[in-house]
């Protein structure tokens, strides 16, 4: 029994040394190392920015996004009406997205762009984790990263046509859980295959792991959803040169395609709807926060996705399942 108390007692000490060196390394001057690599500058920033990139050499998201920052984007994450108290945090954030900056993510182009795709991610957060409503306290957009999971599913979201490739595991729920929620098995699956982590099997830990939330939500935000189309990065950050084809259905670089890449014609063209709408006002409410300015966003077309036709229709539904 002695043994055994001192084994925890040992491994409490370690767990929280851990914990401090981490916060150590996020407060903590990081450490520039340049190389020129066949002709291109190429920097790594330590532990926010690591492994030589062309994306390390510009700011990094600690330069321009701070704690206080984020912490005015979500006053009400922590009110005891909330369902995710405690969760959501800072630390997970920039953790998850230290990973991702060395490709770009809050690192492309000048100080502007940088914000704005930090605004534009979080908006569509905000948005999906909300739980204000028009008399909230503090404004119905206060209210972003109340959830970290649907409530009260209405079902399992188990797929089998999926059953070879992502099984469902006996006794697993894949509801919608995350920063940008996750749903149904296959989503699971090809996710936690990204991230290395069994999600397929353990979906729950999703919402037991905010920096995995997190970045399972910039994985999502950094990859095409189908192999010859643009990641909602690509299309934010001015990367994706839209085709002949894009242009003829509206699909310009900016917000509003990020939110056709996400949500297809659940959100767009459909006019301006409220589930549109409310996301745009999210990403606006946070520009003005983060002291950008919602007249950076651009104008209708290129913010919203009112008019554009889906790059992944739906499918029909059949009479039968109707």
């Amino acid at each position: 029994m002695d043994l055994k108390i001192a084994f925890i007692g040992c491994l409490m000490v370690v767990l929280a040394m851990a914990v401090i060196a981490s916060t150590e390394d996020i407060s903590s001057t990081p450490t520039l190392r340049v190389k020129k690599v066949k002709g291109k500058k190429m920097c790594d920033k330590g532990w926010e920015c690591k492994g030589l990139s062309i994306y390390c050499c510009n700011l990094t998201i600690t330069d321009y996004f701070q704690t206080y920052q984020f912490e005015n984007l979500f006053t009400k994450r922590n009110t005891p009406v909330a369902h995710a108290v405690g969760f959501w945090d800072y630390h997970s954030f920039i953790t998850a997205a230290a990973l991702y900056e060395p490709l770009g993510f809050g690192t492309t182009g000048g100080k502007l762009m940088q914000m704005k795709e930090v605004a534009a991610f979080l908006g569509h957060v905000g948005s999906k984790t909300t739980c204000g409503y028009g008399v909230a306290t503090g404004g119905p957009l206060a209210w972003g990263l109340c959830y970290n999971k649907e409530m009260s599913p209405s079902q399992s979201y188990c797929d089998d046509f999926f059953k070879y490739t992502y099984p469902c595991a006996p006794g697993a729920e894949y509801y919608g859980r995350g920063a940008l929620p996750i749903y149904w098995n296959y989503n699971y699956g090809s996710t936690g295959e990204a991230l290395k982590v069994d999600l397929l099997n353990h979906p729950e830990h999703i919402e037991q792991n905010a920096t995995l939330a997190f970045q399972a939500a910039i994985w999502r935000w950094m990859t095409p959803i189908k192999k010859g189309q643009p990641s909602s990065h690509d299309a934010f950050v001015g990367n994706w040169k839209p085709t002949k084809n894009d242009t003829l259905a509206k699909r310009f670089p900016g917000f509003g395609t990020t939110m056709n890449i996400l949500y297809g014609d659940s959100v767009c063209g459909q006019g301006d709807v409220d589930s549109m709408n409310n996301i745009v006002s999210h990403y606006q409410y946070y520009l003005d926060l983060m002291g950008v300015g919602r007249e950076e966003a651009g104008p209708h077309e290129v913010l919203t996705c009112a008019e554009q036709l889906p790059f992944n229709p739906s499918a029909p539904k059949s009479a039968s399942s109707s």
